[in-house]
């Protein structure tokens, strides 16, 4: 923390030497004034490259070390061992936070460092980098416009477009929404699946498949040689819940980033990206350990309006700017209660879940 209240810590240039200089932070804008926000934030930007080279290291060491605790238990019948896989795969999730920042270019803050880091990390998270950066470039660029959805995103229908819908689809509707096909067949279906074939990125050149394919084969190769070293059984005992735990927590996260009661759609004119960003992502305020095992993800509608902003930055502008943590927050508490939102109210400005938007058809 630096000495004075709303003073930025600035560094020389060195991880090692790091001078706390009394600069007041700029005055923060007026919550409507949005767009003011884009260029204050810019100053967060800048990663530390002994930072980033250190959560690196910090999330791919736990990652290997609770696998073998795993392994070794397995090995020897000691069967609760295997609980190690739950934090192997917490911390496989952390690492995905560092492809995720690698996609966005704000790990190393150079773009052919950040790339290769993202797809060799693609390999232990089952994720094609160059074919999920551009699913999820779409993402941002539209989040919460109405007239802008299906890529990258969770689908999300309005009350109206539900109700035009016929049984049939309204069924398939609800089963995509069922907690247990969202977050139990779901990461199944998304990693092990869906991520192997670059289905709808035809029009954008031939480097999502090369990713994807490139990604698959680096899969197998890893596979084999683990396969080889410790066996089948163990390495399917062990990685593919890893994979599973880390993937159900993602999709998770991503849901109540965006799947909460006072979240921001629009379409058309009405739709601007610095309102939609900054209103239509929560702040997930988790504690401390979670925060830091998610990589600060939970900060998600200041990630949305400062992409380049590296997650281990986050915090500062909240620390900063504690005006900003009001909006959009979410508790644990809070988040259960998404699971039942499901429908968009276009007049009402909020989520509904199925029963309230029946009734409001029903009215």
């Amino acid at each position: 923390m630096p000495p004075y209240p709303n003073c930025l810590s600035i560094t020389n240039g060195s991880d090692f030497m790091n001078v706390n200089v009394a600069i007041k932070a700029p005055e923060a804008p007026a919550e409507e004034n949005v767009g003011a926000w884009l260029k204050l934030l810019a100053r967060y930007r800048q990663p530390r490259l002994g930072r980033s080279v250190f959560e690196l290291a910090v999330t791919l060491v736990p990652i290997v070390v609770f696998w073998a605790i795993a392994y070794i238990s397995l090995i020897n019948g000691f069967w609760f061992g295997l609980i190690a896989v739950v934090p192997a795969g917490i911390f496989l999730l952390r690492l995905f936070m560092i492809q995720h920042d690698c996609g966005h270019g704000s790990f190393f803050a150079r773009r052919r460092l950040d790339d290769w880091t993202g797809r060799l990390i693609g390999v232990l998270t089952l994720t094609p980098y160059d074919y999920w950066r551009r699913a999820h470039a779409a993402h941002h660029a539209t989040a919460g416009n109405l007239d802008e959805r299906g890529v990258g995103d969770i689908t999300t229908l309005t009350v109206e477009e539900y109700r035009a819908l016929s049984p049939r689809g309204r069924l398939a509707y609800r089963l995509y929404r069922n907690p247990v096909v969202m977050f139990g067949i779901g990461p199944t279906f998304v990693f092990l699946l869906k991520q192997r074939l670059p289905f709808g990125m035809m029009k954008d050149g031939a480097r999502p498949w090369i990713s994807t394919m490139g990604t698959n084969l680096g899969i197998i190769a890893l596979s084999a040689l683990m396969i080889w070293a410790v066996g089948l059984v163990p390495f399917l005992v062990i990685h593919l819940p890893a994979v599973l735990i880390a993937g159900a927590a993602g999709i998770w996260l991503f849901y109540v980033q965006h799947q909460f009661e006072e979240t921001h759609w629009s379409k058309g004119e009405d739709w601007k990206f610095p309102k939609a960003a900054l209103h239509g992502a929560s702040h997930y305020d988790l504690p401390l350990a979670l925060r830091w095992l998610t990589g600060n993800i939970g900060i998600h509608h200041v990630h949305h309006l400062a992409s380049r902003i590296p997650y281990y930055r986050l915090p500062e502008v909240l620390r900063d700017y504690p005006e900003l943590a009001s909006i959009g927050r979410i508790t644990i508490r809070d988040s259960l209660s998404c699971v039942k939102l499901a429908l968009w109210d276009e007049r009402g400005g909020k989520l509904l879940s199925f029963r309230e938007a029946n009734a409001l058809m029903a009215a």
